[in-house]
């Protein structure tokens, strides 16, 4: 079965279908684990219109992909590109928790979830730069 899976993986379509799909559901995967760990829910937010949280999860959403993108660009398989990922996304989880630890004088996820823009355009920030860092690491 590998072995089917990897010539299908060495023609330049499959493994353009190969790394979207696992992009796609790393992509999945890691939105529900940063789904559990902040205090609002976000797509109920967004629904109902609250822009910071758009904003944080735009955020998270560009940064997983952009680590994505560097795993892609770094590894010739698409194993090596999902081991990675998972490490690169566990380093953006730990710096999203990181961020609301550092800033002891309120809690961000409340803020996002009151709607707070300030708070919800710096968290943004930081979560597509650390991924910048995050990928730029990944060899």
């Amino acid at each position: 079965m590998m072995e089917a899976i990897d010539a299908m993986l060495d023609h330049p379509v499959g493994a353009l279908v190969g790394y979207f799909s696992v992009a796609i559901l790393a992509l999945i995967v890691f939105l529900s684990c940063f789904e559990w760990v902040t205090k609002y829910k976000c797509w109920d937010e967004i629904r109902k219109g609250n822009v910071s949280v758009a904003m944080v999860t735009g955020g998270k959403i560009f940064g997983i992909c952009n680590i994505i993108r560097f795993c892609i660009e770094h590894n010739t398989t698409v194993y090596g590109m999902m081991k990675w990922s998972f490490i690169g996304f566990i380093l953006l989880l730990a710096a999203y928790l990181m961020v609301e630890f550092m800033t002891p004088v309120f809690s961000v996820d409340e803020e996002i979830g009151k709607d707070n823009r300030a708070v919800g355009l710096i968290v943004m920030i930081i979560t597509v730069s650390l991924s910048y860092v995050i990928g730029a690491s990944i060899i």
